[in-house]
């Protein structure tokens, strides 16, 4: 959620911002609600006023008189509630209104109005030449007997499936090391809840507009699985003021994430590049409101992602997400694409994404200063490793004209010390 300061004194630059982003958006209601709010609140600033110095009149008065004010006082008190409950209103359906305004992109978000117009920024490692005809990684997983489609689907619908064996166990080790990379970074470990509040979803953006790609519980419950640690991990400091000392707050966790894909029918249906379930290892970033540290962090997370790409020996990309594909909470986001061979074509595996304090006025979430004052934190988050895209990446690229598969020497620890797995196939 952004300042109303913002639309009440730079309304075009709101406006200029949604149309960078394509997103539609008419500041009319919204700024006459807000008008509504202010005369409002100036009302019953007054009404209190008189109030307070009709009641310190009633103390003064003659104890003859005083039953006789206090009665005139009845009238005076229950138009203030009137509009207070008026007030209270307005303010809902203002905040309802401001949810839906999106954040202001950096300036440095190139145009375009989707991920085709993304700008590519860097590019790092060279796609493998194979001398023998490469499988994909489910022609390769089901001869290996690592990946049960149709099962899957048996049992949970499409987009879902099992993995077996060394491709279950070489997911745990993606994870593991990951998780391991940026504890010895300095980054706290977290194990959270993968089910939520509908408040948390909204605190991070994620609602409203999001709803259709999560899948909810039993309304009963008001309780959301989410699609990234980046959930819980973000609104962990919901409604607290930190000590600036404290900051900034680098935390990690793993978890499984759940997303319905919903808009994507057709799109992607071989293979497990888009699926409901799979495991992430997500890192957030909670500090100050300085834009520049903001921006030196964004810079961070995206490093350490790379890391992790580059130990495992996986030529990737990184783009500037242009306007039109950046979503509504974020400052500016950049994708890391991993690439692989049966795409032809480098396939998203990151996203770091900056908000300043979009999503920290959402949640509430504050510091003090030395000076003792309270602002709004800035927040950011970037994947370190999206489990089944990145198995997708690690068995396409890494695979032999046996159709075993080498391993890297990082994730060899987590694997029995092994180089490789599968058997030689005939």
């Amino acid at each position: 959620m952004i300042d109303i300061r913002l639309i009440r004194e730079t309304p075009e630059r709101v406006e200029a911002g949604a149309r960078k982003k394509r997103i539609a958006l008419d500041l009319g209601p919204l700024r006459e609600l807000d008008a509504r709010k202010t005369a409002l609140q100036q009302e019953l600033d007054r009404i209190r006023s008189e109030q307070n110095a009709a009641a310190k009149s009633i103390g003064k008065a003659p104890p003859e008189e005083r039953a006789k004010l206090a009665e005139g006082q009845k009238a005076a008190k229950l138009q203030l509630k009137e509009k207070e409950e008026a007030f209270g209103k307005l303010e809902t359906e203002l905040r309802a209104l401001l949810l839906r305004v999106p954040n202001l992109p950096a300036a440095e978000v190139p145009e375009g109005k989707d991920d085709s117009e993304n700008v590519e920024v860097k590019k790092w490692g060279e796609p493998r030449r194979f001398e023998f005809e490469p499988r994909d990684h489910i022609a390769l997983g089901e001869a290996q007997d690592w990946i049960d489609v149709e099962r899957g689907a048996r049992i949970a619908g499409s987009r879902n499936y099992f993995l077996k064996g060394d491709l279950s166990l070489l997911e745990g080790a993606v994870m593991r090391f990951a998780l391991e990379s940026m504890c010895q970074k300095g980054f706290v470990p977290l194990s959270v809840p993968t089910l939520v509040r509908s408040e948390v979803m909204i605190g991070t953006g994620y609602f409203p507009g999001g709803e259709e790609q999560a899948y909810r519980c039993d309304e009963r419950d008001d309780l959301v699985l989410v699609g990234t640690a980046e959930v819980p991990v973000t609104a962990l400091h919901q409604d607290e003021i930190l000590k600036c000392t404290d900051l900034p707050r680098l935390y990690v966790a793993s978890s499984s994430c759940y997303r319905r894909e919903a808009g994507t029918y057709g799109k992607d249906t071989r293979g497990l590049y888009r699926v409901h379930q799979f495991q992430k290892v997500e890192q957030v970033v909670i500090d100050i409101a300085d834009p520049a540290k903001s921006l030196e962090h964004h810079h961070m997370i995206v490093r350490n992602a790379e890391e992790v790409l580059q130990a495992l020996e996986l030529p990737y990309r990184i783009v500037n997400v242009c306007g039109g594909d950046l979503g509504a909470p974020q400052i500016q986001k950049f994708d890391i694409e991993t690439w692989m061979p049966s795409r032809k074509s480098y396939g998203e595996t990151h996203s770091a994404s900056r908000f300043h304090d979009y999503q920290a006025r959402r949640l509430n979430m504050r510091y003090r200063d030395e000076a003792g004052k309270v602002h709004f934190c800035h927040t950011l988050n970037n994947t370190v490793a999206a489990s089944v895209r990145m198995l997708i990446a690690l068995i396409e690229n890494h695979q032999c004209a046996d159709g075993t598969v080498r391993l890297p020497a990082p994730l060899r620890p987590y694997m029995g010390g092994r180089d490789s797995i599968g058997k030689p196939l005939g």
